[in-house]
């Protein structure tokens, strides 16, 4: 699996739990709680469909670093390599 496979199934969870954003204007520099309005629950379920769909785990403690889109690959990337 590539780095965009990667970034394109995580613009894919986003799209299924908020239907009505449009996930193809996200870019990896786009801010998930401000540009996307999601919230912190929204934040939690992403990261948990995240994590069952790529079967890696992200550290809570690391998720309030988790900013932008980027950086939910980047975590999600360098977990999946390891494996």
């Amino acid at each position: 699996m590539t780095r965009q496979e990667v970034l394109e199934k995580t613009k894919k969870v986003i799209h299924d739990c908020f239907p009505d954003m449009e996930v193809d204007k996200l870019q990896e520099d786009s801010v998930i709680n401000t540009e996307t309005a999601i919230d912190s629950m929204g934040f939690v379920l992403v990261i948990c469909k995240l994590e069952a769909l790529f079967d890696v785990k992200i550290p809570e403690r690391q998720w309030n670093k988790l900013s932008t889109l980027g950086d939910v690959v980047d975590a999600l990337w360098k977990r999946i390599e390891k494996k």
